[in-house]
């Protein structure tokens, strides 16, 4: 009887495991979990509503999502992607629903939901759970994977290692010394404090489609941005974040962003500003919200209560200027709990794609955060894990 092993009891660990069992039933399918409890990130994730997947069916497209990875993926979403992982839940009585970000969720909009599907799936095919069960050596010989378990030493056939990432490098070190290239973890996903701008003053404030980048950098992310008590947060600001999550590492979180407020080229905004005519000020033509706009001119010192056909040479292109290339200081970032996520990991030229297996060792394979992949905010974390856990689990059981 095939002996198999998954570490980790999070998403990847769970659906590698009954992706195994699936695949051989006779075969023997533990899941060892260091904590207490199983599918922390499934509970939290989406503001305890769990985002599934997102609603891109363009394989290509879904690849852009992923700062670090987003290529390689491309074999590996060939085997399983946002169609199979809708049509995987479908099957056992999870229907999805879509929001107008793309975002996909249980139409319970309940963590619950996915949670009780996947426990419910393990006992159904008797995969075996084992909380508080660390792994804190694996020995491998003779194509035999020997793993020290709380004092005890159990023998495996195959070994999926889904054990989720880690925030320090120190976490990743018994990977190391099995001879993987590991790229060192920095946070990814977070949100900008800007303890010296009074931008703050407008907290709860969403400009609903900005354009951002950090200066000196040529990467640009586009959507809604949250104005907060301590700073920038919403999509445009975590998806930057992510991108240049090495990047702003490096500079110890330390440095300057620029905003276009409303996502208009300089002709469009000349354009816009030309309409207005004798037309207050005050009235926005930029779609923004009333307290930003304000906000804006006064930073410029230009009178609100004046017409747009008064607004001289010198005004218009300082209006131009603030409203395309506003920019502000940033000292230090807030996680953003829900979506707590490293980038880092294991070097995928250690992975086959196509099948999850180490190129180094047969016999092991690897799915989710321990990977070094890692995907902007809207499911494509959760995309994944289940893509890699799938893979992991299909091949570890043939």
């Amino acid at each position: 009887m095939k002996r198999i092993a998954v570490i980790g009891g999070g998403a990847a660990g769970f659906m590698a495991a009954i992706t195994a069992k699936e695949h051989e039933p006779k075969a023997n399918v533990v899941i060892l979990e260091k904590g207490d409890k199983t599918l922390s990130k499934v509970k939290i994730s989406g503001g305890g509503r769990c985002n599934v997947t997102n609603a891109c069916f363009n394989i290509s497209d879904l690849c852009k999502n992923y700062p670090r990875g987003g290529g390689q993926l491309k074999k590996s979403f060939g085997h399983f992607y946002t169609k199979d992982t809708i049509e995987w839940f479908n099957k056992r009585g999870v229907e999805l629903h879509t929001e107008k970000d793309n975002r996909m969720f249980p139409i319970s909009n309940q963590s619950q939901t996915i949670i009780d599907c996947l426990q419910s799936e393990i006992k159904k095919l008797g995969i075996r759970l084992s909380l508080k069960s660390p792994v804190s050596k694996i020995t491998i010989e003779n194509n035999d994977f020997t793993l020290a378990v709380n004092k005890e030493s159990l023998s495996f056939d195959k070994l999926i290692i889904a054990c989720g990432g880690s925030p320090k490098i120190s976490g990743l070190k018994w990977l190391q010394e099995l001879g993987y290239v590991v790229a060192d973890p920095v946070p990814s996903l977070f949100t900008f404090n800007m303890p010296t701008e009074s931008i703050k003053e407008l907290m709860g404030v969403v400009a609903p489609n900005v354009s951002i980048k950090t200066q000196g950098s040529k990467q640009k992310q586009n959507g809604p941005l949250l104005i907060t008590h301590w700073g920038m947060s919403g999509p445009a600001i975590l998806k930057i974040s992510a991108f240049e999550a090495r990047t702003l590492a490096h500079l110890n979180y330390q440095f300057k962003v620029q905003v276009n407020w409303s996502d208009l080229s300089e002709k469009d905004c000349l354009e816009k500003i030309g309409e207005q005519g004798n037309k207050k000020i005050s009235k926005n033509p930029f779609e923004l919200p009333n307290r930003l706009w304000l906000f804006l001119l006064k930073k410029i010192d230009i009178n609100s209560e004046s017409t747009w056909n008064q607004l001289g040479k010198k005004n218009k292109n300082r209006l131009i200027n603030v409203l395309m290339n506003d920019v502000y200081e940033v000292s230090g970032k807030t996680t953003f709990k829900e979506e707590f996520v490293t980038c880092g990991g294991v070097s995928l030229s250690n992975i086959n794609m196509q099948t999850m297996e180490s190129k180094l060792h047969a016999g092991i394979y690897f799915a989710g955060e321990i990977l070094d992949i890692d995907g902007v905010t809207g499911g494509f974390n959760f995309q994944a894990a289940w893509t890699t856990g799938f893979l992991a689990g299909k091949n570890s059981a043939s």
